[in-house]
């Protein structure tokens, strides 16, 4: 899965964003788990997820934020 945009994140639902949510928190374990046992090979990847999942909590929130303004 590559690094998502800004764009995309707020063109999809918060529902789909949540899911997006989980499966990169999967894979945010999965990848630790690796580098614990010296398996992980894309070390760039830890960087990249860890930056998609900030983007997409940023946007739920501002996504709760208007609709909690409205």
């Amino acid at each position: 899965m590559p690094m998502l945009k800004s764009e995309d994140v707020r063109r999809k639902t918060p529902d789909q964003l949540r899911d997006d949510l989980a499966n990169l928190k999967k894979e945010q374990f999965n990848l630790r788990f690796q580098k614990a046992t010296g398996q992980l090979e894309n070390t760039s990847r830890v960087r990249e997820v860890r930056r998609d999942i900030a983007r997409i909590k940023t946007v739920l929130g501002e996504k709760s934020r208007t609709a909690s303004a409205s």
